[in-house]
């Protein structure tokens, strides 16, 4: 009997908790077995397979490249088995399958919820759940299979095997300070003035940081002068509304929370900070009509998008 066949829920979960505990004993005491049970077990699976999964050292156990792509799949095969019993609950129920959007602070505030209600519109009886944070966070959890779609700033983005992905659309950057702020009473402005105030910054790695990074860099000037490093836009905002700090934002967050009285953009056009917009989906042949559905909704959505912007 092939090993795949013998192979069960548990056995996917004793394999993620070794590799990232690398303790036969821990991963034995949470499990509820013997450490020599588990580690007959697993010697057992790697002579069906025929290769070690893990190395044996002093300090434990390490994952080899064979372990490593097996743990993956396992991840993968777990959270697949996950989203099926929320997708059976929810039939049941009398409801769709659950359709699970990640978005970046950079594309929440109006396009996202704009697509979903399009989509909404085309597909009343669907349900949707939203999940908000950086983009490198969203594609792992794509990639495992919790997420359907991924949109945010794709400046960053490098292709993935199992990753389909598309550009919506370009947008610059904006640097924002609160309504009534010295700077907004100034035009022409230049980084010497930008650099009287202290900033709040998107952290080190994520799209818009490495927009502003490279702007700097392009003009010759050093860093901005960070006090907050900050990935939530609510909190942003907040600390923007009651001080005199500057934030960097997409041109379309700068023009959402302009028209409600929450920051302003400066005049002050920053060289090199175009970016582009995107998603990002699971590639799959067996791919169902729901999600293509949602991506053409997106897709549309973009259409207006882009005509507003110009």
């Amino acid at each position: 009997m092939s090993w795949t066949r013998q192979l069960r829920l548990k056995h996917l979960s004793l394999l993620i908790e070794l590799s990232e505990s690398g303790s036969l004993s821990d991963v034995a005491r949470t499990s509820h077995t013997t450490q020599p049970g588990l580690s007959k077990w697993l010697k057992e699976l790697e002579e069906d397979i025929g290769a070690p999964l893990f190395e044996r050292h002093s300090r434990g156990l390490r994952p080899t490249p064979l372990g490593s792509l097996m743990v993956s799949h396992a991840r993968r095969m777990l959270s697949e088995v996950e989203r099926t019993e929320q997708n059976l609950h929810s039939l049941m129920q009398g409801g769709n399958r659950i359709l699970s959007i990640g978005t970046s602070p950079a594309s929440a505030p109006s396009f996202v919820p704009a697509a979903i209600m399009r989509f909404l519109k085309s597909n009343p009886n669907a349900r949707i759940r939203v999940e908000e944070s950086t983009m490198n966070e969203m594609l792992a959890k794509l990639e495992l299979g919790k997420l359907d779609l991924v949109v945010g700033r794709m400046d960053n983005y490098r292709p993935r095997p199992v990753i389909g992905s598309a550009i919506l659309y370009n947008e610059r950057l904006r640097v924002v300070a609160r309504p009534g702020h010295p700077l907004t009473r100034k035009s022409n402005l230049t980084w010497e003035d930008l650099y009287q105030y202290d900033w709040i910054v998107w952290p080190d790695g994520t799209p818009i940081r490495s927009k502003l990074d490279a702007a700097l860099t392009a003009a010759g000037q050093k860093p901005a002068p960070l006090r907050i490093e900050s990935a939530s836009q609510i909190a942003n905002l907040w600390m923007i509304k009651y001080s005199d700090m500057l934030s960097i934002s997409s041109e379309r967050v700068a023009m959402h929370f302009e028209e409600r009285g929450l920051v302003v953009p400066l005049a002050m056009d920053i060289e090199q900070s175009g970016g582009s917009v995107g998603m990002c989906w699971r590639d799959e042949d067996s791919q169902d009509d729901m999600i293509d559905l949602l991506l053409a909704c997106f897709r549309n959505e973009a259409e207006r998008v882009a005509d507003e912007l110009g």
